[in-house]
């Protein structure tokens, strides 16, 4: 991932019969894929941007606020017409309005819970609150996306993504009721978690290990510390990076070296098993963390659960009072 050196690992005996000597490198990880599900998943996410903006229309529907002052009924990029963004003041990451977020499909408790509107949990993830928010969620998941699906492929780091993208979804709507919520920020803290989880479960593979650890634990901590400012939804972020941390140890582990080449080598340097031990105890306990996690979390939210109810504490992983601002409490 960050270090894509391979460790030379091999043995030798010592002898006179020269095919006793056996040296081997590890061979680079897997034939690279061609990345073309997160680009998609980028356009998918730009395209339906422009759906927003479209329907949001703020020249035709800001003129019918009576109870807004003149002055602050001016749309911002008024050449943009219908596609023009809301007056900052009420919108300053440069998108729409939030009632039009709301129609298409944004995270909102009272409709997944009260009015059986679930697919909410998934709709959610496509939208954005502006185009500042937008390309901020789109660079990263260009930027770490594209190398995972290129050395995992597709159909694993699509599941990553979607499957982070849903538990951010869920562990959101446990805690924050009053508000909307949108946005991809919880599959793409899924993909941050799956390339840790798929640093320490491949440890051994890795060169410079220590500094690609120590680096991707900064990145996680400083994008996680962002989200104790008041308006960004933290708890999708943890939720998302959380299910893609425990998916990497299920999808995400290298075999051993021995198991790929065990035709070609020696049975003395032959291994039984494709997996190391450690990986399969990861792999299982990774496994029953996300079905019980998903399953209990689902329960709690479709019967009303006010995640604040049973950890108090938790307010401040999303929100933390300052001098400058004050966090809803409820």
């Amino acid at each position: 991932m960050l270090s894509e050196d391979i460790e030379n690992r091999g043995e030798k005996s010592r002898g006179n019969n020269s095919n006793s000597s056996v040296a081997y490198a590890v061979e680079d990880r897997k034939t690279k894929w061609t990345s073309w599900l997160i680009p998609f998943f980028v356009v998918a996410n730009v395209a339906v941007f422009v759906i927003e903006m479209y329907v949001n229309n703020c020249p035709k529907h800001i003129k019918n606020r009576d109870f807004v002052p003149v002055h602050e009924r001016k749309c911002v990029a008024r050449f943009l017409g219908r596609f023009s963004f809301q007056p900052l003041r009420e919108n300053p990451l440069f998108g729409p309005s939030s009632s039009t977020l709301e129609k298409l499909g944004a995270l909102n408790w009272t409709k997944v819970v009260h009015q059986h509107q679930g697919w909410r949990l998934v709709s959610c993830m496509w939208l954005h609150a502006g185009i500042i928010h937008l390309l901020a969620n789109m660079l990263s998941i260009i930027f770490i996306g594209i190398r995972l699906e290129q050395h995992f492929g597709f159909v694993l780091i699509g599941i990553i993504y979607l499957l982070s993208g849903f538990g951010g979804s869920i562990l959101s709507s446990l805690f924050i009721r009053n508000h909307i919520s949108v946005g991809a920020s919880g599959a793409l803290f899924g993909l941050l978690g799956a390339m840790l989880s798929e640093l320490i479960t491949n440890w051994s593979i890795y060169t410079n290990k220590i500094a690609a650890l120590l680096t991707l634990l900064v990145i996680v901590v400083v994008n996680l510390a962002v989200g104790i400012l008041p308006h960004v939804d933290n708890f999708a972020h943890i939720g998302g990076f959380l299910t893609g941390f425990l998916l990497g140890f299920v999808l995400l582990p290298h075999p051993q070296f021995g198991w790929i080449k065990r035709r070609n080598l020696p049975e003395a340097v032959r291994v039984k098993s494709k997996y190391k031990a450690y990986q399969y105890v990861l792999w299982v306990v990774s496994l029953i963390l996300l079905i019980a996690g998903f399953t209990v979390g689902l329960v709690m939210l479709f019967r009303g659960v006010n995640g604040y109810d049973r950890c108090h504490w938790c307010r401040y992983l999303s929100c933390v009072p300052t001098s400058r601002w004050k966090c809803d409490e409820s």
